[in-house]
């Protein structure tokens, strides 16, 4: 049973969430007593300035780190008794601004490199890549093609595909459409929208783009490590 709060599942939820650290001269203060919860088929948007906490969290959601105080719950279980490395292998993915590609490899291959590390015969492994290729909406013609070879968008969407293919229903995306111009933007943020919407995935995306933010079913802004509100479609809550 997923984590309950009221009436609502969450898959992932952040229950009184601190983070510090200590720098050279001070204890950095990044995430202070924060809590929010996120449900399957919802694209939620984190915002803020920099230096806000939003991507200190995502690190926290993606178990890169443990909090110093609270408590982070996946699917009922508290973050720090799964394992962390297994968690991001085969339930929460993590895609970057810069795509974080393997460049000797072609789309397909890249798709396919998680899966061959987990076991997963060569055969199976390249049905699973052309499935998630296929669903963020790429031609057959890209598996072939090397990153250097695509555009900032196909990149992106292949860097999805790559996360998709780890069958994990939580999804979390930092700045994604940094890097792209307008027209590619909106292509990943559709693509985004159509998998929280239509296959149920749990999206979490941290921006600092207004027009991405206001695709979001959901938007949690930050300031100055703390959660200031939620919007839902636009309305408090």
């Amino acid at each position: 049973m997923r984590f309950e709060r009221g009436k609502i599942l969450y898959i992932l939820a952040v229950d009184q969430v601190s983070y510090s650290y200590r720098s050279k001269y001070q204890i950095i203060e990044a995430v202070k007593n924060v809590s929010c919860g996120f449900e399957l088929g919802r694209l939620y948007a984190i915002t803020g300035e920099s230096g806000s906490g939003k991507t200190t969290l995502l690190s926290l959601l993606a178990g890169l780190d443990l909090p110093t105080n609270g408590e982070i719950f996946v699917d009922g279980t508290e973050m720090s008794k799964l394992d962390r490395d297994r968690y991001r292998r085969e339930m929460a993915s993590v895609v970057y601004q810069s795509f974080n590609l393997f460049p000797l490899l072609t789309a397909r291959e890249n798709v396919m490199y998680p899966l061959e590390l987990r076991g997963i015969s060569r055969r199976e492994a390249m049905k699973t890549a052309q499935e998630m290729i296929e669903r963020v909406g790429l031609e057959e013609r890209v598996n072939g093609q090397f990153p250097t070879m695509m555009s900032g968008g196909q990149q992106q969407r292949v860097a999805i595909a790559r996360a998709l293919a780890s069958g994990g229903r939580i999804l979390l995306a930092d700045e994604p459409t940094g890097n792209l111009d307008t027209a590619n933007e909106k292509i990943v943020v559709d693509l985004l929208k159509t998998l929280a919407c239509e296959h149920n995935y749990s999206v979490i995306v941290i921006t600092h783009n207004k027009d991405v933010a206001g695709r979001a079913d959901v938007v949690y802004t930050m300031r100055d490590g703390e959660m200031l509100g939620c919007e839902l479609k636009g309305r408090p809550i």
